[in-house]
């Protein structure tokens, strides 16, 4: 990797410079671009192409390592020590092995004549554009404990979600599994078990019947199977969701279907009002904040709408104008982002918002919760009624005779 400066002009004619690592010109363009920047010139450091030799071996930061990191940051911030010092104690003293060592690195490249942002921004693959983006408008206002306890909140809003998702997942996942396994046990030894006995009565068996003792013989002669294909599933399934054609599909699927549909976009909506609310709270400007909330969607549906938006706003429209284009939000969102363009209180109304998504993101969790205990019975019922009919419908025959 080598680093390069580049200049880069803003939507309002704004020049700013700013240097990041890339393996080529090409690709810094390309990330300028992403950024919302029109780019304008890039220039190669000398000197710079072992930079990352060392940061390239660092893996991602968990959601729980960043608030660890941005965390004892602030306290220690607070407390009056310098930036340099600080690092120090996080890498001598950090839980974490990873936080250890990209405290070691950011102390290095400060020590080194760069700013936090400028070194943070090194490394969008651990810390995320959001929290590059935040960081640095933290530095350039100087208010940058504000906005690391703005970065806690967000980090720990964003554990929040994911903890609700996950606790209500685990529980119909864990059945599923739990299914599988007592399937995968009653064809591979309980229906082994019975075939002399079925041999024994002489008849054609069931087709039913049949079917699970030549697959339980087949899984127990190749067990193999088993983990290789539970492997080439998962590993597919991995593939398909990250192979571009095939996500948007997914993903245009997932919209379409009743209360996931509405789990999914109640899950986006409350990190993207969540990142647009402080990121304007922090003195981002507005089509900015747009930019660095765009990033925390997953959809490419949903992101490819908000493109509209920011083309929107781009052109002069307001927020709340730019945000009824996406054809994405619920009319109470775009209602209280209207007023509070109005009444010039923004922020306080886009937070209501957040508060509206957060309960109605809650309320949709408890209802899917509900309704999939119902499904998971049905689905449970279904398997036993077919491993009790494929065994005992051979004794019913031979009790018929």
């Amino acid at each position: 990797m080598t680093r390069y400066e580049y200049e880069a002009e803003k939507w309002n004619g704004e020049r700013v410079k700013g240097r990041m690592d890339a393996k080529s010109q090409v690709e810094v363009r390309v990330k300028v671009k992403n950024l919302g920047y029109k780019c304008l010139s890039v220039t190669e450091l000398s000197g710079s192409k072992d930079n990352l030799s060392k940061s390239s071996s660092l893996q991602s930061l968990s959601l729980k390592e960043k608030i660890d990191f941005t965390q004892t940051f602030l306290t220690l911030n607070k407390a009056g020590l310098p930036i340099i010092e600080s690092l120090i104690f996080i890498e001598k003293d950090a839980a974490s092995r990873q936080v250890r060592l990209i405290a070691q690195e950011i102390k290095k490249q400060i020590i080194a004549g760069y700013t936090l942002s400028d070194t943070i921004s090194k490394y969008p693959n651990l810390f995320g554009h959001v929290y590059i983006g935040l960081a640095k408008a933290g530095e350039d206002s100087g208010e940058i404990d504000k906005t690391f306890e703005r970065l806690i909140e967000l980090l720990k809003k964003q554990g929040d979600i994911k903890g609700k998702v996950i606790s209500a997942l685990t529980y119909p996942i864990f059945v599923v599994l739990l299914a599988i396994a007592v399937v995968l046990v009653m064809l591979m030894f309980v229906f082994p078990a019975f075939k002399d006995m079925f041999d024994q009565q002489g008849k054609q068996l069931p087709a039913i019947t049949q079917f699970c003792i030549n697959s339980g013989e087949f899984l127990k002669d190749k067990w193999m199977v088993i983990p290789l294909g539970i492997a080439a599933i998962i590993g597919s399934f991995i593939y398909l969701l990250r192979w571009e054609p095939s996500k948007r599909k997914i993903d245009e699927f997932v919209l379409k279907i009743p209360l996931i549909s509405d789990l999914v976009k109640a899950a986006a909506f409350s990190n993207f009002l969540t990142v647009l609310q402080i990121a304007y709270d922090a003195g981002i400007p507005i089509i900015e904040c747009l930019y660095l909330s765009r990033t925390t969607l997953s959809n490419s549906v949903m992101k490819d709408a908000i493109k509209i938006s920011i083309k929107k706003m781009q052109a002069g429209a307001h927020l709340s104008e730019s945000l009824k284009a996406a054809n994405l939000f619920p009319k109470m969102i775009l209602f209280m982002v209207s007023t509070g363009e109005q009444s010039g209180r923004l922020g306080e109304l886009m937070t209501q918002c957040v508060q509206h998504i957060d309960q109605q993101l809650d309320l949709i969790i408890d209802t899917l919760g509900k309704l999939i205990e119902p499904i998971l019975l049905i689905f449970i019922g279904v398997i036993v009624c077919f491993l009790a009919l494929s065994l005992y419908l051979p004794l019913f025959q031979s009790y018929s005779v």
